[in-house]
């Protein structure tokens, strides 16, 4: 834990815990339901293994996360405590996407976006068997350019390397447009109009493919007004 503030006030003693670099994105990724440390460095793909380490040993000594072991399978889960930082690290999503606006190229991570969508697929929405989903990111790096989810009844994986399946459909589009609609500044009607997104496919299925999706529940939250311009 950081240097203690030294205040009483129980807003400093909980960010004494709760401000230390990547311990909020820690939780964030707890919340969502992720419990094992690669699943973890996954969706903290920047994040050093040995800090992520550290921040799982502090939250398991200030009793926010407990360390399941069974055999070989060892599992972060939230306590009470922890469960409770829910709302928090929701509010926190939500004032994010109404109030800061601006991302930077570097915060454009294709990695990071496709762990997202994979936990906010709908398998009942999508056809039966094993559906697979390229997607390709034209304006990235060669190694980060082409993804698969492979979707079955059972689960949904992420590759960043060809899984040998047939695709069922490609998506095509420019990591900041498919950002954009991941975080509801864009929507999937409007980003395939005007081609900033395309799928490719059987016709049936290109146009069932946003609904094979459900948005994260900050990407509904309303942004402020813009001022009219002088």
């Amino acid at each position: 834990m950081g240097s203690s503030y030294h205040q009483f006030c129980p807003v400093a003693k909980a960010v004494e815990l709760l401000d230390e670099r990547w311990t909020l994105l820690v939780i964030r990724e707890l919340v969502c339901g992720t419990e094992r440390f690669n699943e973890l460095r996954r969706g903290l793909p920047r994040m050093s293994p040995t800090l992520l380490s550290r921040r799982l040993h502090q939250l398991t000594h200030a009793g926010i996360v407990e360390r399941h072991v069974k055999d070989n399978d060892v599992r972060y889960v939230l306590t009470e405590a922890g469960h409770e930082l829910r709302p928090v690290v929701e509010a926190l999503a939500a004032w994010g996407i109404r109030w800061i606006g601006e991302l930077g190229d570097e915060d454009l991570d294709p990695k990071l976006l496709l762990w997202d969508m994979h936990r906010n697929v709908d398998r009942t929405a999508v056809p039966d068997g094993r559906t697979v989903i390229e997607f390709r990111f034209p304006d990235v790096p060669s190694n980060s350019r082409r993804w698969w989810l492979v979707i079955t009844s059972d689960e949904v994986d992420v590759c960043d390397t060809d899984p040998g399946h047939a695709v069922t459909v490609t998506v095509t589009a420019g990591v900041r447009s498919m950002v954009e609609v991941w975080r509801g500044d864009l929507s999937w009607p409007d980003a395939l109009r005007i081609n900033a997104v395309e799928v490719q496919g059987p016709e049936a299925l290109r146009r069932a493919v946003p609904r094979w999706f459900t948005l994260p529940e900050w990407a509904s939250v309303p942004r402020p007004a813009s001022e009219p311009s002088s």
